[in-house]
């Protein structure tokens, strides 16, 4: 259907790289975040810190993680990615080896009738993980996006879009400041 070779994912690596760490998810009880929750639960972390702002979400989805593994360990955080202190308290108690940022205002109409929001959320929160990220020597910050990114024609794909780039320029500095 989609007209190219199916991805293939290495599980035997994929385990390899997340057994026995701890992984946090920001945006961890929405669409995308809880996904991950669930597929990298399968992946025998020691830990995994669900991170988002949504209350009723975030409580649903630790009632249901916490009945697959009894032998990871799940901790909910209630925090707003754009809350740097609040964000750097989460990387001190947690210590987290892996980050997973899903945390992201999406829906196109609404971002468009709200563009500041779109900025402190996807910009300016990505931008408070991904520093913290590198203050906290995390071993790998996978950014999640969208295809709105590419050629933005919206407040939340050109905010994205942003994001994006702020990570990439921050992880070619680190990459060239260690040479």
């Amino acid at each position: 259907l989609l007209e190219r070779k199916p991805i293939v994912l290495d599980n035997n690596k994929i385990s390899t790289q997340i057994k026995g760490k701890t992984v946090m998810i920001t945006g961890g009880a929405g669409s995308i975040g809880s996904e991950i929750v669930r597929q990298v639960i399968n992946f025998s972390p020691y830990k995994i810190i669900i991170l988002d702002q949504a209350e009723s979400p975030l409580h649903s989805l630790h009632l249901e993680v916490s009945e697959v593994s009894n032998e990871v360990k799940i901790r909910t955080v209630l925090a707003d990615i754009k809350d740097y202190n609040a964000l750097e308290s989460v990387f001190e108690k947690y210590k987290p080896d892996f980050v997973y940022h899903a945390a992201a205002y999406k829906h196109v109409p609404l971002m468009e009738e709200n563009p500041s929001q779109a900025i402190y959320t996807n910009v300016i929160g990505t931008r408070n993980l991904a520093d913290l990220s590198s203050k906290y020597l995390i071993e790998k910050f996978v950014l999640i996006s969208t295809d709105k990114a590419v050629n933005p024609s919206s407040v939340m794909g050109a905010s994205k879009r942003i994001a994006e780039k702020y990570v990439q320029s921050l992880n070619y500095h680190l990459i060239n400041s260690k040479k």
